[in-house]
């Protein structure tokens, strides 16, 4: 584990030996059985304790993360109580969610049991270590379907913290357990028979690279991947306060989010006051320790991102982009890059085509509708969209022409326990959340009778 505030080892975990592996998934799916014959009453319970205990153990888990992955504390505590949320939502409403469901068909009676399907296996990101458990494992569990939780390797001490707390909440040990695997660890426990899912959130080569195990196969795969979403300007009666909500969801998390707006669209006649707006903002971000409380923007997750990052920055620069407010890593140990404001991309770039995973935002000139809708979707992505306009059904219009699995109208991207979350094109496959979420690894059996 590395902090990326001093680039300093502060521990060490070993990877789980090869010869556990076998013995690791034959113990979650004999806990299946007796997981998934519990009374759905009992799962919700144990499910309810955990939201208490993610709420009452927040100070203690958003001091791990930050010290993990740079997570300021508030808004460490920020994802801990929408993780409290997840678990709770699922425990008040998985009882109806997992319900029989009649059919009208002709000539019988008919109904669709929803049950689970065994082992599933989960394979999570660093940027938001509870919260991307949370709407994995929740949803799964309600179900009872036995979960094996591979965290990312920067992330130890907080998935070691979420299986603890878990049990302590009353899951079995083989209901839900932590691996410290490899790579090639997980290829083989994606192979194996016994597993019957596979959820991935992560970058699209992992997705591709996990999507192609499980197809040789046939393995169930829900992949959360990569995003470029838009967040259109239509038109605003108040430039200040739009830029700040663009600004504040860009770089909340220091850009570390895969539905953050990373492309702001904006109407020409805008487009100056605009970005004057969102560059002042920007550079009013103050980059520092995360434990101080005066820090508005946190360093990078690694070293490694923060030398990914600066590379993209210094060939955007190169192919033409105009640096508006940052754009430098800071002379010191650990992973510091300055909030950025780009404009000037050009189509073919590489600043074009590609994410940019940290506090950079993109301000783009459009004249019409038309021109923003086509830059909008002009990205092999199609996470979410934002669009802003006073006229409600204006945006709702330029919403229903985007790409994307997800749009939100006057308001910028979030998340919450009852909206499905997912993309479509290179953003992923699958919905997690809400009812379509418990469904994705569910066996809708269908009894005719």
């Amino acid at each position: 584990m590395t902090n990326p505030a001093t680039g300093v080892v502060e521990q060490e975990f070993p990877t789980m030996a090869d010869s556990d592996v076998p013995a690791v998934i034959d113990r979650a799916d004999r806990e299946h059985t007796r997981w998934r014959d519990r009374p759905v009453e009992e799962r919700a319970a144990a499910l309810r304790r955990a939201a208490d205990l993610f709420d009452q153990r927040s100070d203690e888990l958003a001091a791990l993360v930050m010290r993990e992955m740079g997570k300021r504390p508030a808004e460490g505590k920020g994802e801990l109580w929408l993780t409290a949320r997840i678990f709770r939502y699922y425990a008040e409403n998985g009882a109806a969610m997992i319900a029989d469901e009649t059919l009208e068909v002709e000539g019988a009676a008919a109904v669709i049991e929803k049950r689970s399907i065994g082992v599933v296996l989960g394979i999570m990101p660093w940027n938001y270590p509870y919260y991307q458990v949370a709407r994995f494992a929740a949803a799964n569990l309600i179900l009872g379907n036995t979960i094996l939780l591979k965290h990312a390797p920067s992330c130890p001490a907080s998935s070691a913290a979420i299986e603890r707390l878990l049990h302590d909440a009353g899951v079995p040990a083989d209901a839900y357990i932590n691996v410290y695997a490899s790579n090639e660890q997980v290829a083989e426990i994606i192979a194996d028979p016994r597993v019957h899912g596979v959820s991935l959130t992560g970058s699209e080569r992992a997705g591709a690279a996990v999507a192609a195990i499980a197809g040789a196969h046939l393995t169930k795969v829900v992949l959360e991947l990569g995003g470029s979403d838009p967040l259109i300007v239509l038109d605003t009666a108040d430039v200040k306060a739009t830029a700040a909500m663009a600004v504040a969801a860009r770089m909340g998390n220091s850009g570390q989010a895969c539905n953050a707006p990373k492309r702001m669209i904006v109407m020409a006649d805008l487009y100056d006051a605009f970005v004057e707006e969102v560059a002042a903002q920007t550079a009013a971000l103050v980059l520092g320790d995360p434990a101080d409380e005066a820090t508005t923007l946190a360093p990078l997750s690694s070293t490694q991102a923060a030398e990914t990052l600066m590379a993209q920055l210094e060939r955007a620069v190169e192919e033409g982009a105009v640096v508006r407010t940052g754009g430098r890593r800071l002379d010191r140990p650990g992973a510091w890059v300055e909030a950025t404001v780009l404009t000037d991309i050009r189509p073919g770039t590489e600043a074009y085509e590609q994410e940019l995973f940290g506090p950079v935002a993109i301000v783009f000139r459009v004249e019409d509708e038309a021109e923003a809708v086509r830059l909008a979707n002009d990205t092999p992505f199609g996470l979410g969209a934002a669009v802003f306009s006073s006229d409600v059904e204006r945006a709702r219009r330029v919403g229903r022409q985007l790409d994307v699995g997800m749009v939100y109208i006057n308001a910028t991207e979030g998340s919450q326990a009852d909206l499905p979350f997912g993309g479509v094109k290179r953003s992923g496959i699958g919905r997690e959340l809400g009812q379509l979420g418990v469904e994705e690894f569910m066996n809708k059996r269908i009894v005719r009778i």
